[in-house]
């Protein structure tokens, strides 16, 4: 390549062949333009990530266009809309989903080719966007892809975090959380709003005065403020037109610093607001162990939701004179209980900034909000004690109470004396120390309350919210979690898209039920060995990545048992690794025999203060140190963790993974959204009938999955007749020696006893997620997998039917029926 600075006209001749020329003269300019004038570069500075910047602008200004005629047809037309909010949006990397979106992938791969450069290569170079952690901004994403794609108007809205949760390492064998600093290099994507800012208040006190007319107006003062400003990135459909917004808030102090610090030489003091303020926005999740965690939580809630409400607002009043009919045009969406401050704030803004009756306000608000229930965990069902609420939000305290009055006057209607309903509807806990319980605010605030999966919606119907189920039954529904076929099937798996799309077309990417027609090809074996040399390809690609990430050398052709996901107790990846010590010491008692080769991959972060989940990830590396380097296990056993496990991460296993671990203890998993995305790429499901698995089992078949251990009941039944994990341990003579194994330091010889606590867990702690009881059935199922994969043809007809039968499985469906059954919206279709 020629050195030197050459003006842009110049540039095409430098860097492309005659060949190059075809290449679209628009997608060529555009990206030459951005590499001069937006980054500066001329042929002597360019580098592989200048190439990615160049590339990724120009799909974003193409993405721009069509932004914008979006928004301005949906407030023309004065269209019912969706607003989602979300503390977090898994996007992952989004290159690659512009392109195929804007169906300029071939175009932008053959301009790359004629540069020098390959498409996967620079792609691989976009780090993960550090805006959520795990299966709730995942969803959260998928749900932004479908709606756009499917042409119904929504916004989401989220933090702009500066760090992600964290990036995780790994250290002889420990995690060590170090700053996930995704917008290091900057984000081609996003567009700062610096003139969309709202004033967000914290503490201070709430003056109530009383008018001539009998009516009490309240105001807060003497608050803490921040800016909160925002960050938009274009949300794009599957080669639709419309591209909807998703807007992140920034924290911002109100001043930049003080200028009489400042001019007095306290240099440290003089910015010390202005650091304060940005520590809202910095980092996803603090850790709530400690007070301060817990504040900044608090804050980074109310902060979201205050600024996203002011924003709802300001686009109103553009073009409305009433509040009254925004029931008509406004539905909101509260992902979980984070944003549910929402609802006390909408009633702040609609009584004490427009002085509506609390009646009013209120039924203004009861028919606006809708709330999705993620867990029935206690630990996870946010609370927050009364004194921080006081301390950070006074006015909304007193608003909460307010409801909390009307509601228990209701109660009392309908349940005269019964003050165990009283106790357990109340949104105010009385209880050890006095809190406030967001999921009960959530559901008395919505017209609709769903669970994501027909087993959990009715557990939180008939245990978790039963009383509340009984007085408003009419406020539940289940949703079925579904997951994006576009990310998840054409994008991260290109091969085997292709191979379906050559035999069934390719409607199947907006109408995954059209991989029924798979079926017609069961017992094709031209089918069938494509569709092995397919799995067989993603799994050597795989192997590579492990060797390069963590410098173990794995085998494609043993069978790649995978579990991967965000780290918890009750997904039992302790289960797994009991299961394959129990392996490793039947090989060890018999190197001679014939074993299924199997690698054994994991992949997972623990959250900073959950110290059982750090040492589990201790004992896998640990495990894995010791079953790579023993000569009698050979090839037959591999244990691999692979670290800082992100959705780009995933793209890499999920298409490679023979067999999905989903084995979580039956009644504590809501969905689960990976389940479905392995099904999808061919693997089989190891599982218990837990989340959707339950519905997965009875469109795919039974049959075709390897299902064991407890149902709900049975967990329910052993733990009121009282579990007894010990006896167990006692009465299983491979239980106890796997245990045994553990306890005794066969696997940490150079640290004696830091495993104790994880056989604590099972054997003093009463197993709370009853491993020991499901572990007899989990062996089982495992031997029975083993049978199975040494049949070639057998495996493979039921790895095509889980693809073919997953098709209920698609986030698209399930947002039609949120679209339909709760938001009442209507797509648009836009043509320009």
């Amino acid at each position: 390549m020629k050195e030197g600075y050459i003006p842009n006209n110049n540039y095409r001749s430098i860097f492309f062949t005659d060949q190059a020329q075809q290449c679209p003269s628009e997608l060529v300019s555009q990206f030459l333009n951005h590499l001069e004038y937006s980054l500066g570069k001329d042929t002597t500075t360019v580098k592989e990530w200048d190439v990615y910047y160049a590339l990724a602008l120009t799909m974003r200004n193409r993405l721009v266009e069509r932004w914008l005629r979006t928004q301005y047809e949906y407030r023309k037309q004065d269209v019912r809309k969706v607003f989602y909010l979300s503390m977090e949006f898994l996007i992952g990397r989004l290159l690659t989903n512009a392109l195929i979106n804007l169906n300029a992938f071939n175009a932008t791969y053959d301009l790359l080719k004629q540069m020098g450069y390959k498409l996967e290569e620079i792609a691989e170079l976009e780090p993960d966007m550090g805006l959520g952690n795990g299966g709730l901004g995942r969803l959260a994403a998928c749900f932004m892809d479908s709606l756009a794609t499917h042409q119904y108007p929504a916004y989401g809205y989220g933090i702009r975090y500066e760090f992600g949760i964290f990036k995780q390492m790994i250290r002889q064998g420990y995690q060590v959380e170090e700053p996930d600093h995704w917008l290091k290099k900057g984000c081609p994507w996003e567009i700062q709003r610096p003139d969309i800012a709202y004033r967000i208040r914290f503490g201070g006190k709430v003056i109530t005065e009383e008018q001539t007319d009998g009516r009490y107006i309240h105001r807060w003062v003497d608050t803490e403020d921040i800016m909160a400003v925002a960050w938009d990135l274009p949300v794009p459909g599957y080669q639709v037109n419309n591209v909807n917004n998703l807007r992140l808030w920034q924290a911002a102090a109100t001043d930049e610093f003080d200028f009489d610090y400042f001019n007095s030489g306290d240099y440290v003091r003089a910015v010390e607001k202005k650091n304060i303020s940005e520590n809202i926005s910095k980092v996803l999740y603090p850790n709530d162990n400690v007070h301060l965690g817990k504040i900044l939580r608090l804050k980074q809630e109310y902060f979201f939701v205050s600024a996203t409400m002011q924003d709802i607002f300001a686009q109103w009043k553009q073009d409305h004179e009433s509040f009254y009919n925004m029931p008509d045009k406004i539905a909101i969406q509260l992902n979980d209980t984070h944003p549910a401050i929402a609802i006390p704030e909408m009633m702040r803004i609609l009584i004490d900034l427009h002085h509506m009756s609390f009646e009013h306000a209120w039924d203004i608000v009861g028919q606006i909000f809708s709330y999705t229930n993620h867990t029935i965990l206690p630990e996870a069902l946010e609370k927050w004690s009364v004194g921080l609420f006081e301390e950070l939000l006074p006015r909304h305290l007193m608003l909460i109470y307010q409801i909390n009055n009307h509601l228990l006057a209701e109660v009392n209607r309908l349940y005269p004396g019964n003050f165990s309903k009283l106790r357990n509807i109340s949104i105010i806990e009385e209880e050890r120390e006095k809190s406030v319980r967001m999921a009960q605010l959530s559901i008395i605030g919505s017209h609709t309350v769903n669970g994501v999966a027909e087993l959990h919606t009715r557990i939180i119907r008939e245990r978790i919210f039963a009383d509340l189920f009984e007085m408003m039954p009419h406020k539940f529904q289940n949703k079925t979690n579904g997951i994006t076929p576009r990310l998840w099937l054409l994008q991260c798996n290109p091969h085997l898209a292709s191979l379906i799309s050559e035999h069934i077309g390719g409607a199947w990417i907006t109408d995954l039920e059209r991989l029924r027609g798979l079926e017609n090809y069961l017992g094709d074996e031209e089918f069938y060995l494509s569709f092995r040399e397919i799995k067989g390809i993603n799994k050597k690609a795989l192997s590579k990545y492990i060797y390069k990430s963590v410098g173990i050398r794995t085998m494609p052709d043993s069978l790649f048992d995978v579990q991967v996901k965000r780290m918890h107790e009750y997904k039992r990846q302790l289960l797994n690794v009991l299961g394959t010590i129990a392996r490793y010491l039947r090989i060890k008692d018999d190197p001679s025999g014939y074993y299924v080769p199997r690698t054994v991959i994991f992949s997972g972060k623990a959250a900073p203060g959950y110290f059982l989940a750090k040492r589990i990830i201790k004992l896998i590396n640990n495990l894995a140190d010791t079953v790579n380097k023993d000569p009698d296990v050979a090839d037959r056993l591999k244990v691999v963790f692979l670290p800082n496990y992100t959705v780009s991460l995933a793209e890499k296993i999920i298409p490679a993974a023979d067999l999905s671990q989903q084995i979580s203890t039956a009644g504590f998993e809501a969905s689960g959204t990976g389940n479905m995305k392995f099904a999808l790429n061919g693997a089989l499901t190891i599982g218990t009938a837990d989340g959707a698995n339950v519905e997965m089992a009875e469109e795919i078949g039974e049959e075709n999955m390897f299902i064991f251990g407890m149902r709900v009941e049975e967990v329910n039944t052993l733990k009121q007749h009282g579990y007894d994990p010990r006896r167990h341990y006692e009465e299983d003579a491979e239980l106890k020696r796997v245990i045994d194994a553990i306890s005794e330091d066969r696997f940490s010889p150079a640290e004696p006893g830091i495993f104790r606590p994880i056989v604590d867990s099972l054997l003093a702690q009463g197993d709370v997620y009853c491993l020991l009881a499901d572990f007899r059935g989990y062996l089982e199922a495992r031997h029975a997998v083993d049978d199975l994969y040494a049949d070639r043809d057998a495996w493979t007809r039921k790895a095509i039917l889980n693809v073919a039968r997953i098709g209920k499985f698609s986030s698209d469906r399930t947002i039609k029926e949120y679209a339909d059954q709760i938001w009442k919206i209507k797509p648009l279709k836009l043509d320009f």
